[in-house]
């Protein structure tokens, strides 16, 4: 499976049927600047899709972190929070912000893929 996008600028990439990795994309860290706190979610929380999962402060501003998809977090970035910089210098990679048990992965269905995107953040 491929990685999947939101309007409000993350990425969910599906590790396998029922897990999933999100993150925030190149456009948001862009937007943001200079990435100085992550408030992640707590592993076993639960948040439904569209819900504020966490936030990201920068420099410039903070933004809230919305969960793509409903689900469990079974995994946070402790990489990320010891070094928020990380979601600039390697967004869709090492700065990754959390893993999520997917509760309907038919949910991933309804986001947009790469293509759709960057027509979005073209504008």
């Amino acid at each position: 499976m491929s990685r999947k996008f939101t309007a409000e600028h993350e990425w969910i990439e599906p590790t396998d049927a029922n897990t999933a990795t999100v993150g925030i994309t190149v456009h948001a860290q862009d937007a943001l600047g200079d990435v100085v706190y992550v408030d992640l979610p707590e592993v076993g929380s639960h948040h439904d899709q569209g819900a504020v999962a966490g936030v990201v402060e920068s420099v410039k501003a903070a933004a809230d972190l919305y969960m793509p998809v409903s689900g469990t977090v079974i995994e946070v970035n402790e990489a990320l929070r010891a070094d928020p910089a990380l979601a600039n210098r390697d967004p869709l990679a090492e700065g990754w912000f959390f893993k999520v048990k997917l509760d309907d992965a038919s949910q991933l269905d309804a986001l947009m893929d790469a293509t759709a995107y960057e027509a979005l953040t073209a504008k």
